[in-house]
């Protein structure tokens, strides 16, 4: 009954016209951009497509919020999932570890939840939140903490603003939940990430509980917007005969950074992630190269034995050469003909502290991170 009431309340605050309604085919079309902009990560986002479509059909369409609609003193809160995106795709949920999360984080905070919206633009957990917003009535809003997806939780522009992940929940298929409050966002992921593996490899969570305000400035704007523009894009290039890639790279302001086929991928599950690489050799004007893709869940760095052309916190994703469509680190199979692209990550992220929080050198690699478009201006030579 209290959620029913707030449904209603929410459609009142919001006013009748400014509300977006998203239905299955802005679904669909998210679910694609939100794999692009996932870089290879954030989870398959098929298992979340369709418990969002599952959703809808059962209790209509999703109430889509810009951030200035949201009430400065309002509760707001991310769910999502965290894990292996391999795991995923053997382990599927059963449907409320998320609601179930919810509910344990307002019984803990002692007070209901207004809207929730997704922690990173990537795969599932771009869809999961839509999931949740039409089973418990609430609005999603349109904003995440990344811009992309990376694999850890204190790598959101929530943490850069001194925003805690804490008091959070976890939750699994089984029932098991778990209520976490850390010292700080890096105890956070160690802590999470070690029951994670404990309950199969994959959770849902509620996480990073803020005001509306907090949402507003620390938070990245229009994400769901751009995911669903993305894959409206890629499906009317099929549509109408279009170059897909070239019609995506001049809405996200990307460079293509090479094209070939899949030789070799080597991947493994460890620690909660997925780990590995890839090899693609080089076709048509990158014959003779060979590109190597480092990716821990995500992408993270593209290079190849001359040149390195693209490295975190810039986007890496990788395209079906003939449709366009998004390829996840779990997808990648030899033989597949790929375009691998390179997009310019938002501003926080090049900030000295974003540098040092998702640079190339957190994950262990000795480069210095340099902007997408200053390689590709050099001929993608790192400094």
């Amino acid at each position: 009954m209290m959620r029913e009431k707030q449904a209603k309340d929410n459609s009142l605050m919001v006013g009748v016209s400014r509300v977006r309604l998203l239905g299955k085919q802005e679904i669909e079309d998210i679910a694609v951009g939100a794999a692009l902009l996932g870089t290879g990560g954030g989870g398959d986002p098929y298992i979340g497509k369709l418990m969002a479509l599952q959703a809808i059909e059962e209790f209509g369409p999703i109430k889509l919020l810009s951030v200035d609609e949201v009430p400065e003193d309002a509760l707001v809160v991310s769910s999502g999932m965290m894990g292996a995106p391999t795991v995923m795709v053997e382990k599927a949920p059963s449907g409320n570890e998320a609601e179930e999360a919810f509910k344990t984080l307002e019984s803990y905070l002692g007070k209901e939840i207004f809207a929730t919206f997704p922690i990173e633009a990537g795969g599932i957990n771009s869809m999961l939140p839509l999931a949740l917003a039409a089973k418990l009535g609430l609005p999603v809003v349109d904003v995440d903490g990344m811009g992309r997806a990376f694999p850890e939780l204190q790598m959101v522009t929530f943490y850069l603003d001194g925003l805690a992940a804490t008091p959070m929940v976890i939750a699994d298929e089984k029932g098991n939940v778990t209520l976490l409050k850390t010292i700080d966002n890096l105890w956070a992921e160690r802590i999470a990430r070690s029951a994670t593996i404990q309950k199969g490899g994959s959770v849902m969570f509620a996480i990073y509980p803020m005001t509306g305000k907090n949402l507003q400035e620390s938070g990245i704007h229009n994400i769901l917007q751009l995911e669903e523009q993305i894959g409206r894009a890629i499906r009317l290039a099929k549509e109408h005969n279009l170059d897909a890639i070239r019609e995506i790279l001049t809405l996200v302001n990307g460079f293509e950074l090479f094209r070939g086929k899949v030789v070799d991928v080597n991947r493994k599950t460890e620690t909660g992630f997925t780990r590995g690489n890839a090899k693609i050799e080089g076709l048509l004007g990158y014959s003779g190269e060979t590109l190597q893709l480092r990716f821990q869940n995500e992408h993270l760095i593209a290079m190849t034995d001359e040149r390195v052309l693209c490295v975190t916190p810039d986007l890496i994703a990788v395209l079906d050469a003939e449709t366009g469509l998004p390829i996840t680190t779990e997808g990648l199979r030899y033989g597949a003909r790929a375009v691998v692209i390179g997009i310019p990550c938002d501003p926080k992220w090049r900030t000295a502290k974003g540098i040092e929080t998702v640079g190339p050198g957190y994950f262990g690699y000795d480069l210095e991170y340099t902007p997408v478009e200053e390689l590709v201006a050099r001929g993608g030579r790192a400094r």
